[in-house]
């Protein structure tokens, strides 16, 4: 396939500024041309020409033509070799019949002047019920309507599905390319329709904008009845999730106070109260009950931000929660109530949840962290040394719940005055007494201060710290000052 091409930002992209395009053949994907360009006051302003990766909406089209009715950018896409050389708009709605005589016509004035009005107030309930719905391009999916324009969101970018990034068990993630910028898009099946809602209302939640939350585009609904798709557009981390890095990376002392820090800031302001601000109304306390590092992203400077809040459930004061279901989530990071399935329905008690899983996480970055003179060992999951990579619940409830067993702390980590400060917190965070569990805010509080604390404190020796190790405590640590101490806030 060929293609006439042209770039009007051709300076600043550093491209040519016109030519013809020769489109990269993917195997079972069809390649098209396309056209976008803008209409100022009847002048057409071309944008861009080019190829365009496999798109339903170009199917079988041997001329480019844009039917949106008045967007900001035109867009059309065509098949066939240089079939963008000429573009054209059709709205799909018809023009208005040529006017009849002047007898006629007063006739029907009268006739129809009635319906006329009816017809109005029609039509101005569908505008107001339309401007009422949140931004984005969103479709109510309690609705079935017809097939959306081939670019409907934002209502003008056209949004470009590159290559899947993640596969999970709602659906699968998407690296996709909106204009200029990568963006993450997960497409749930029709079938997990209620974990997308979940996720989508959770995300437009007043006071859901924070750095180490991550950023939520729109959503919207692709095709229709049983081949309709459910898409949440997010913001890109080329870095991937927490788990995915650590696999392949190792982490210096201050890269993992960095993520343990940013981490707990997340999960902190999550599960806050926030009162009325800026316009917005209050953000009620959201526990996440599947937090762990596959759900913690990455950005380039390694602060975390955390994403999947299809399980999440809010708390707002004086409302019980939704319909919530104990056991969720994902077996490996249950807390030990939760494989139990003796859970207290309270927001403190999930909240709880969140922080034994935690626990788990920070284990996980410790256990990758080079600080020590010493080999690190490869990557495991929580408890993978114990049951394996696909644990049954049984085998959970065994060692969780009745040896209370915990990942293992190495003798090697509590040689360094930090790592070791890290091992408290995180025995603390993973606590059999869910009760006696840390805040977010407190682990976020305690990482700052031995971040701090440990810029200046030499790690001890083997024989110093052989005398500070108590043989008696389950799980031995060396502490060189105190601790913040925890809050019962939660």
């Amino acid at each position: 396939r060929e293609c006439l091409y042209y770039n009007v930002n051709f300076e600043i992209e550093k491209t040519n500024q016109s030519g013809v395009e020769r489109c990269e053949d993917e195997k079972d994907k069809r390649s098209h041309c396309y056209a976008s360009w803008r209409n100022n006051s009847g002048s057409i302003e071309l944008v861009k020409k080019g190829c365009w990766l496999d798109d339903f909406n170009c199917y079988d089209r041997q001329e480019c033509v844009a039917t949106e009715e008045s967007p900001q950018v035109f867009f059309c896409c065509c098949e066939g070799n240089f079939c963008n050389e000429r573009f054209t708009h059709l709205p799909d709605a018809t023009g208005p019949p040529p006017p009849p005589s002047v007898g006629v016509l007063n006739v029907m004035i009268y006739c129809l002047l009635p319906v006329t009005m009816l017809s109005v107030t029609l039509l101005t309930a569908v505008w107001m019920y339309r401007h009422r719905k949140p931004p984005y391009g969103h479709v109510d999916i309690t609705e079935d309507p017809a097939p959306p324009p081939a670019s409907p969101l934002l209502g003008l970018k056209p949004l470009q599905l590159l290559e899947v990034k993640a596969r999970g068990r709602f659906g699968c993630v998407w690296k996709g390319q909106m204009m200029n910028e990568y963006v993450a898009v997960k497409i749930f099946p029709i079938q997990n329709k209620e974990s997308w809602q979940n996720e989508r209302d959770v995300f437009t939640t007043p006071g859901m904008r924070h750095e180490n939350i991550l950023r939520y585009i729109g959503a919207e609904k692709r095709g229709s009845h049983l081949e309709a798709e459910l898409w949440l557009i997010s913001e890109f981390h080329e870095r991937g999730s927490l788990s995915d890095f650590l696999k392949g990376n190792v982490v210096s002392w201050s890269e993992l106070c960095h993520i343990a820090e940013s981490m707990a800031c997340g999960l902190a302001y999550l599960h806050e109260d926030i009162p009325r601000q800026k316009g917005e109304g209050p953000k009620p306390a959201i526990a996440h009950r599947d937090f762990k590092s596959k759900n913690i992203m990455l950005r380039s400077d390694l602060t975390a931000v955390i994403g999947d809040f299809g399980l999440a459930v809010l708390f707002e004061p004086g409302k019980p929660p939704g319909e919530t279901h104990g056991q969720v989530g994902t077996r490996r990071y249950m807390a030990p109530e939760v494989l139990e399935g003796a859970i207290n329905f309270q927001r403190d008690a999930f909240l709880r949840i969140d922080m034994y899983a935690m626990g788990l996480v920070l284990w996980e970055l410790v256990s990758r962290c080079k600080a020590v003179d010493g080999p690190v060992d490869e990557y495991m999951l929580p408890f993978e040394e114990e049951v394996g990579q696909h644990p049954s619940l049984e085998d959970l409830q065994e060692v969780v719940v009745h040896k209370k067993m915990r990942p293992a702390f190495k003798d090697l980590w509590l040689k360094h005055s930090g790592l070791a400060q890290i091992c408290e917190t995180v025995d603390e965070c993973w606590d059999h007494d869910a009760e006696a569990r840390l805040s977010a805010g407190c682990v976020e509080e305690r990482i700052s201060q031995v971040r701090r604390l440990n810029a200046t404190i030499t790690p001890p020796t083997s024989d110093h710290h052989a005398l500070l190790v108590s043989t008696v405590a389950p799980v031995p640590m060396v502490t060189n000052v105190d601790l913040p101490p925890k809050e019962s806030s939660i």
